[in-house]
């Protein structure tokens, strides 16, 4: 079985939080978020130690507490980064595109974020779940403007003629729900289909798949990628 390639761009825009920090301390905190996102998406925020995160990330405890002062801190900046990570890829240039192409791009990008860094996902459902107590002012005073902002690019190719009427925000929706299905679902997919870890032949074959249905429930042709 072919195993999944490893997607690069999640590290790299996680570290990019640091934005005033110099080369090393940027790769710390990177190091630091990522470990932390794996401790909180196997521990929870009660189970999770510092320790256990500083050992993760191959650092000493000290370094995680320069960071960070404390854990609760932490995991709401690990929370963060994660939806960062998955909202770069729908960026504000995409006015000036063909939604087709905008669309199918961000669809594939949020499937392999799905299979390559499923804890991430649940980490973020987990909380979610819980009502959201360590993410109110970030989805209020982030998340929110985010959605309004991109809805509004989605009616923008509504009003040109580009694509059908529909509802911009719930399209988003939909795309987080259907691309996230395979990091939240694991388990229950992969033992549904009776496998035992997913391949870069399945990521294929679901971005292929979401991308068509999510774009034909649009009224838009999948673009050819050969061309």
């Amino acid at each position: 079985m072919k195993r999944i390639i490893r997607f690069k761009l999640g590290v790299e825009t996680r570290e990019s939080m640091a934005k005033n920090a110099t080369k090393p301390r940027t790769k710390n905190y990177g190091k630091i978020i990522k470990a932390a996102q794996e401790e909180f998406a196997s521990k929870g925020l009660n189970g999770a130690r510092m320790q256990a995160i500083a050992d993760r990330a191959g650092l000493p405890k000290a370094n995680v507490h320069y960071y960070f002062k404390d854990k609760v801190t932490l995991y709401t900046a690990a929370l963060n980064s994660v939806m960062e990570t998955w909202n770069v890829f729908f960026g504000s240039s995409a006015e000036a595109q063909e939604p087709k192409k905008t669309l199918d791009q961000f669809i594939r990008n949020k499937v392999r974020l799905a299979f390559e860094d499923p804890l991430a996902s649940k980490l973020f459902a987990t909380e979610i779940i819980q009502g959201a107590p360590h993410l109110s002012e970030h989805l209020e005073k982030v998340m929110r403007p985010w959605v309004k902002e991109k809805a509004q690019i989605i009616q923008s190719w509504i009003d040109s003629g580009k694509m059908p009427q529909t509802d911009p925000v719930l399209l988003i929706f939909m795309i987080w729900a259907t691309t996230q299905h395979y990091a939240d679902f694991q388990a229950q997919v992969l033992r549904i289909m009776g496998r035992e870890d997913y391949d870069e032949e399945m990521v294929r074959q679901v971005s292929d798949f979401t991308s068509e249905i999510i774009l034909a429930g649009c009224g838009l042709i999948k673009p050819n990628l050969n061309s």
